[in-house]
């Protein structure tokens, strides 16, 4: 585990924002991602009848959406021990291999990194 105190501030910052997404919103998870111009996008998990997206994949949606390139790096608050493979793929998509996803508990203490594959 890291503390949130011992991450990159860049870093802390999309934790923070995730887990405010998750708290907010009343969403199993919250998840930011940070692209290359150091922009940030910010969401919670989407459950619809017609659309269902986790908060990770939310979020690089929004980034695509919103013009960005790459992704620096992008953080998920859940209770989940691991993230999806999906997630994984959607953020190795948009920011390329050995992109860091910091998987963070919902009281903001980091689990683990996981670089994309």
């Amino acid at each position: 585990m890291t503390e949130s105190n011992a991450l990159d501030p860049e870093d802390r910052k999309i934790v923070t924002l995730a887990r405010s997404a998750r708290a907010r919103n009343g969403v199993p998870e919250g998840a930011a991602v940070r692209d290359e111009t150091g922009r940030t996008y910010v969401a919670g998990t989407v459950d619809l009848d017609s659309l269902k997206l986790s908060a990770l994949r939310t979020a690089v949606a929004m980034a695509v959406a919103s013009g960005a390139k790459s992704l620096e790096a992008a953080a998920v608050v859940t209770e989940a021990e691991s993230a999806a493979a999906e997630d994984l793929a959607a953020v190795r998509d948009l920011g390329g291999a050995g992109t860091p996803v910091l998987l963070a508990g919902p009281d903001g203490t980091v689990r683990r990194t996981v670089p994309v594959e």
